[in-house]
């Protein structure tokens, strides 16, 4: 959302399934992976409980020392820091043009010794594999993953063999892909093991204090551990310099299970044993300042031809009203607020008192960040923090409730979540924190936008992604549905709900009049039938959830000046439809 009309359609590209399945004949050449062993098992390869004769022969095994002892042809590696899947580093490779973007080590190994070769990886048709043993080489692969999976083979050196290349490559044509924690367990060939060895698992692992939303988790230090990694039910949810941490973004009143691992530079242990936790029951999802369902709208500081409009004018449908937009400096990530005179305000004194009288009236006022054209960047400790300050310093001069995010141009979710604790533990439990992100950035979880909302579920309050200006987009049932229909508005919404947002925190954000946007209006009644087919399974086009979601928040507009250029037909519409929900 800007200041002019939003005009960037989205674009998604699909590898359809016989391009796939050729894909897969092609690749035939190469052996396939062994059958899968559990992941603690191949885990456990190099922990305390292996035999001592057996070492990781790799050395820089989790590319900590970045690409020292690597090869990465026509220079197609990088040692990065993020993602990672243990320690502080991992590869990224890129293939390009005929290249497949292949990185290998030459290891030190016994004659007529058996090997366990592994790697953690993610990324489209990733391969590892070992080449020169003197038997049989041997390879195995992933056709494509978002997170990431452990790959693992064995191979057997011949009587001659003293060295072995072992080796990570992509494939022609695919996006690039990354490795970490490479494993190459068997004899000491000579060359002797990584300088450092995979810690032991940690142990005691222990809850503490649960609330609705999160969970104290400690154990006891591993011996030569640089850092930890905390799954729930399996899935990596959070990393840990220390020997505890608070995982957050829970549900209330449900069950999980949690384990831990140690890593440092040789790699990652096996995970710990397991430890239950039920969260206590929460209070709906309410946040002490917004109804159950609002309705929000952005508010413009400018004059684009809508309706130029004061705060007081803006209709009372609205719950939350977004300032738009803050404005950036000169510093990385710190942001100000220059009222412009387009809007008519006689003093900046006026406009305060306008944000006070609706505040008064029971609405939340809040200041969004970014917009199509926005510039604030925040990715790294310093901005994160100038983010934090400057925006708690514009809640106290103007009396903002909150920060509305609407970054369009990039979002890095590390420093992002950072920037948004740290304003939370300022503003206190009361703040308003909304996300407007663009379609393509809730597709998947594995998005830099959803990373962010699940990373600061405990404090998030809605989640109104623009469901325009996309073009075609993908629904939660893998069918590709058009924008402008119920179905794109449920289908796409329902990404989010069984993406792991509470139905709380998730809205349906569309223009408030065909003026409002380059593409994407949809009728004021469709919107209505989008809210009753995820509330109360009617009004459905041909994708009807499996289930449905009463708490759901709302839905929001762009703007509330284009509403009132319509004669406010949208938020005269929408506004009961959404306060009259379950």
């Amino acid at each position: 959302m800007d200041r002019a009309r939003q005009g960037r359609p989205g674009v998604r590209r699909r590898i359809g399934a016989a391009i796939a399945v050729g894909a897969a004949a092609a690749l035939g050449v190469t052996a396939l992976a062994a059958p899968a062993q559990s992941a603690d098992a191949k885990a456990a390869v190099g922990t305390a409980s292996a035999k001592a004769a057996d070492v990781n022969v790799a050395k820089n095994a989790g590319f900590e020392a970045d690409l020292s002892n690597w090869t990465c042809a026509a220079n197609s590696g990088a040692a990065v820091t993020s993602p990672v899947h243990g320690g502080a580093k991992a590869l990224k490779a890129t293939p390009s043009g005929q290249g497949t973007a292949e990185c290998s080590q030459i290891v030190a190994v016994k004659p007529n010794s058996t090997y366990k070769l592994s790697s953690w990886v993610q990324g489209s048709y990733t391969y590892l594999g070992a080449r020169g043993t003197g038997t049989t080489d041997v390879s195995t692969w992933t056709p494509g993953t978002s997170s990431w999976q452990q790959l693992s083979t064995s191979f057997t050196t011949g009587a001659n063999t003293t060295s072995v290349t072992v080796y990570t490559h992509g494939w022609y044509g695919q996006s690039a892909y990354y490795v970490d924690d490479v494993s190459v367990f068997g004899p000491d060939g000579g060359g002797g093991p990584d300088p450092v060895e995979i810690p032991p698992v940690p142990a005691g692992l222990t809850a503490g204090t649960a609330t609705p939303t999160s969970v104290d988790l400690s154990w006891t230090p591993s011996n030569t551990a640089t850092g930890y990694t905390v799954y729930r039910d399996g899935t990596k949810v959070a990393s840990a310099s220390g020997a505890s941490t608070t995982v957050t973004g829970l549900t209330p009143e449900t069950t999980y299970s949690f384990q831990v691992s140690a890593s440092n530079a040789a790699g990652e242990s096996a995970k710990s044993s397991a430890v239950s936790v039920r969260t206590p029951k929460g209070d709906g999802g309410g946040d002490g300042t917004v109804p159950r369902h609002a309705v929000t709208g952005y508010w413009q500081n400018f004059n684009n031809g809508a309706t130029v409009q004061k705060l007081r004018d803006v209709s009372s449908q609205y719950d939350i009203i977004a300032v738009s937009f803050a404005d950036a400096t000169t510093t990385p990530g710190q942001i100000t607020f220059n009222l412009d005179p387009a809007v008519g305000y006689a003093s900046v004194a006026d406009f305060k008192a306008d944000i006070a009288a609706k505040k008064a009236a029971g609405k939340s006022v809040i200041l969004s960040v970014g917009g199509e054209k926005g510039t604030i960047s925040v990715n790294s400790d310093a901005s994160a923090t100038a983010f934090a300050n400057s925006a708690y310093a514009l809640m106290q001069e103007y009396g903002f409730n909150g920060v509305d995010i609407d970054l369009e141009n990039g979002l890095n979710p590390t420093y992002m979540t950072k920037a948004l604790r740290q304003l939370s533990a300022k503003a206190g439990p009361k703040m308003v924190l909304t996300m407007a992100p663009q379609t393509i950035d809730m597709q998947s979880t594995s998005g830099g936008y959803f990373q962010t909302a699940l990373n600061v579920k405990d404090i998030l309050t809605v989640v109104n992604m623009q469901y325009y200006n996309s073009g075609s987009m993908l629904g939660c049932d893998g069918k590709v549905y058009s924008q402008g229909s119920v179905d794109f508005l449920t289908a796409l919404a329902c990404i989010q709900l069984e993406g792991g947002l509470d139905p709380s925190q998730v809205g349906i954000g569309v223009p408030a009049s065909t003026r409002g946007a380059g593409s994407g209006y949809v009728a004021p009644s469709i919107v209505n039938n989008a809210l009753d087919c995820l509330t109360r399974g009617t009004g459905c086009g041909s994708f009807k959830p499996s289930k449905t979601y009463p708490s759901l928040r709302g839905a929001m507009t762009w703007s509330t000046n284009w509403d009132a250029t319509a004669g406010n037909a949208w938020s005269n519409a929408v506004g009961p439809k959404v306060h009259s929900l379950p």
